[in-house]
């Protein structure tokens, strides 16, 4: 199913920028990279401070435009009211990533442990059998 956000970026300074995409960590890359030339880049609005998802593109576009109606107080407040701090949200973004890549490195290690230790049982197994060459099983 497919969603849609509206997100409110911020700069250090707190210079804000509202906009609405259908891949938000996208969208806030290309902000943060400055890829798109523009305001966010001009003003060095890279970090997400507030997104809002919905199910309907045009729920979507009608929130992004009251917002973006907003007076700047009522911004902060509404910022305010979800991230008290101003943190970028995006971080969080970047440490599930990493748990979920030592996540995998973890399975690849257990496999290759796995296939290391049953190598050894059976050169063990061979030595002891006196044979002179190793055999996997047909799985390997």
């Amino acid at each position: 199913m497919r969603h849609f956000y509206v997100y409110i970026m911020a700069s250090k300074s707190r210079v804000l920028y509202t906009g609405m995409t259908n891949d938000l960590q996208r969208r806030v890359g290309e902000h943060k990279s400055g890829a798109i030339p523009g305001f966010t880049r001009d003003y060095k609005v890279h970090r997400l401070v507030y997104y809002e998802e919905f199910k309907y593109v045009g729920n979507a576009i009608d929130r992004e435009k009251q917002i973006k109606g907003l007076l700047r107080e009522k911004k902060a407040a509404l910022i305010r009211s979800k991230n008290p701090t101003w943190e970028d949200l995006s971080l969080e973004w970047a440490s599930e990533k990493q748990v979920l890549r030592y996540a995998q490195d973890d399975k690849s290690r257990k496999g290759i442990e796995r296939i290391t230790n049953r190598a050894w049982s059976a050169e063990r197994e061979g030595l002891e059998k006196k044979e002179s060459c190793l055999s996997l099983p047909a799985s390997y």
